[in-house]
């Protein structure tokens, strides 16, 4: 068996403030006023006899497939011996950075403000840098070996509330009478892979957490939120040299905030405070994580299929409804006066400065906005019924790692978890974009109860392509078991 070597690098990716830098993620429009942390790319190489695994963090919400693919095409002409199909980006969700993506909502809905920074112009300059960080840690590659670890951290909860009408609401009110539970549970479980070097110093680590890192969401600055104060702690634990990739699990219905104990034990989480409390979290289950073997001959097997799930679909019935639910929203105040309305109630609740969401899902240009997706998704379904995306599955030592596109809601990676024959699987999601913005992949509840993360205007897929992504993502790693 070939040895096993294993390159780190990593780089800033933060923008320049010498123009407005538009934030990305929300429904609304922000602007960074300051930076409250520098955004970063993580790159890690494993390399064994003729195969690579190739992977990189990038403090962004998202990214597209045309971004990837990119990304894959500079690396390899910059490092010939790179296969790019061996590489892939995984986004740790900050809603608190520059967008990479030329089409979304920060786009649909509302003008580009020509004075601050287009996706175009990051993509131009964000690029580069991360093809030549990628190629330095495949230059940094030496003998090493890899320990698996688990640990525990309370960091993910349920967002979405449910009530006694059958419907669910993100963030919804929990003291409500009617309010009858939460939707799903949470994963406190941290899957952690370390590197070592041939003298077994720890070199860097997957940090895999069912929360996506967005504490700072809504607000003003630019922030690599809880995964960068993370990384900076572990490399006071570790060392200068040590490197984390923080990597978010099936995570779609998830958050970092508890809202059955509205707050009254511990930060709101809305604000720069809960950062370094969930960081501090995630450092005791690092020191705290039980550690197995240390390998060095470790097994290698990387495969990068296209894959294609059906897009989620409207029915006629839900496409006349939306019609005529359009007609009757427009009726009563038209789209562009419920826009600055939105707009207005939501820099409003911003100057609260309390606990969020500043903006709601419910307001009349939201419920236009949810209208008008099930019209456009039931008139062009039959001329684009599928989604297509790569998706990367990775067998190193007795663990497996498996890449999708979607804020996937834990009930589909609970699934692959359960029936994968790795002695632990790794999801990741945010990955490597897909050929449609990819949006949530909803659980059946989520579909049937509604409310933001459950319905068309959310996602490209259903749980239909839902469970066909679990049955192709398990038989992808139990083949290389």
């Amino acid at each position: 068996m070939a040895k096993l070597q294993i390159g780190w690098s990593e780089a800033d990716i933060t923008p320049t403030m010498d123009k407005k830098i538009a934030l990305y993620g929300q429904y609304y429009a922000r602007t960074a006023t300051e930076i409250h942390s520098r955004l970063k790319t993580v790159a890690v190489v494993f390399a064994s006899g003729d195969e690579q695994f190739i992977t990189a963090s990038l403090d962004l919400v998202n990214f597209q497939q045309e971004f990837h693919r990119k990304v894959r095409a500079a690396a390899a002409a910059l490092e010939p011996e790179i296969n790019p199909e061996k590489i892939f980006l995984n986004a740790i969700h900050t809603h608190s950075g520059p967008s990479a993506t030329p089409v979304g909502l920060s786009n649909v809905w509302r003008e580009r403000d020509t004075e601050a920074l287009s996706p175009e112009e990051y993509v131009e300059f964000v690029v580069p840098v991360i093809a030549q960080n990628i190629v330095k840690a495949w230059h940094n590659r030496k003998n090493g070996g890899i320990v698996r670890a688990f640990g525990n951290a309370r960091v993910g909860h349920c967002r979405r509330a449910v009530y006694s009408n059958g419907k669910a609401e993100m963030y919804g009110d929990t003291t409500r009478p009617d309010f009858i539970g939460m939707e799903a549970g949470e994963d406190t479980g941290v899957e952690m892979l370390f590197t070592v070097d041939e003298n077994g110093r720890k070199t860097g680590m997957f940090l895999n957490v069912a929360c996506p890192a967005q504490v700072m969401e809504a607000t003003c600055v630019i922030s690599s939120d809880f995964a960068g104060a993370t990384r900076e702690l572990l490399k006071k634990e570790y060392g200068e040299d040590f490197h984390t990739i923080y990597q978010i699990s099936s995570a779609g219905c998830q958050s970092p905030r508890d809202l059955v104990r509205h707050y009254t034990t511990e930060p709101d989480f809305w604000h720069a405070e809960g950062v370094e409390v969930i960081a501090q979290r995630l450092l005791t289950a690092v020191r705290s994580a039980e550690c197995f073997e240390t390998e060095y001959d470790v097994v290698l097997k990387h495969t990068s299929m296209h894959v294609t799930l059906p897009r989620r679909r409207a029915s006629f019935a839900a496409y006349k409804n939306a019609q005529k639910e359009l007609a009757r929203l427009l009726a009563i105040m038209p789209e562009a006066e419920a826009f600055r309305e939105f707009c207005e109630k939501t820099y409003a609740n911003e100057k609260i400065n309390g606990p969020g969401p500043y903006d709601s899902k419910l307001h009349h240009f939201v419920l236009i906005k949810n209208e008008q997706a099930v019209i456009r998704r039931y008139e062009e379904q039959d001329k684009d019924p599928h989604l297509g995306f790569d998706m990367n599955v990775v067998r190193l030592g007795n663990i497996a790692i498996a890449s999708n596109p979607f804020e996937l809601y834990l009930y589909y990676g609970q699934n692959i978890k359960a029936r994968s024959k790795a002695k632990q699987t790794f999801i990741v999601q945010l990955a490597a974009g897909g050929d449609h913005p990819c949006g949530y992949l909803p659980s059946p509840d989520a579909e049937k109860f509604g409310g933001y993360g459950g319905l068309i205007i959310n996602g490209q897929v259903g749980s239909d392509g839902g469970y066909k992504l679990c049955d192709i993502t398990v038989d992808a790693i139990n083949k290389m078991f």
